[in-house]
């Protein structure tokens, strides 16, 4: 399953992304900043070999 791969941090962050929530909504929503969503997503893609928010939505939905 792709969020084995993920901390409980990118796994919170992964499955609001997938659901269209936007960097500064998953900011607020997470209590964290902006740059903290941005760098968890790097991390995100990276371990899911995914390059886009569309294509991390397919994935989740996938798995």
């Amino acid at each position: 399953m792709a969020l084995a791969a993920l901390t409980e941090a990118e796994t919170r962050l992964a499955l609001l992304v997938a659901e269209g929530a936007s960097n500064q909504e998953a900011a607020a929503k997470l209590f964290v900043s902006v740059k903290t969503v941005e760098a968890r997503l790097t991390r995100i893609y990276q371990k899911l070999d995914v390059r886009s928010r569309a294509q991390l939505a397919t994935t989740l939905r996938v798995h």
